[in-house]
C-alpha cells in the first residue's frame, strides 16, 4: 500500500522554456543574417542573436535532458 508520488522537476520546465526561447531567437538571428536591415546596429557583424540562441539551446538541451520525468 505505499504511493510513490512521481514530481516532475521545475528544472525540467526551465530547460523547456530555454529550448523554445533558444530556437525563436536562433531563427530570428539567420534571418537577420540573411536579410540585413538598411540601418545596421552597431556591432552587427558579431551575429549576437544567433551566438545567444545556440547557447540557449545548448543550456535547454541539457537541463531538458538532465532533469527529463521518468529519469530513473
Amino acid at each position: 500500500m505505499s504511493e510513490h508520488k512521481h514530481y516532475i522537476s521545475i528544472w525540467f520546465f526551465i530547460g523547456a522554456l530555454l529550448l523554445v526561447y533558444g530556437v525563436l531567437i536562433t531563427g530570428a538571428g539567420a534571418y537577420a543574417w540573411v536579410n540585413p536591415p538598411a540601418q545596421q546596429p552597431v556591432l552587427a557583424e558579431l551575429h549576437a542573436g544567433l551566438w545567444w540562441g545556440i547557447l540557449l539551446i545548448a543550456l535547454g538541451g541539457f537541463y531538458s535532458i538532465h532533469f527529463r520525468p521518468g529519469k530513473g
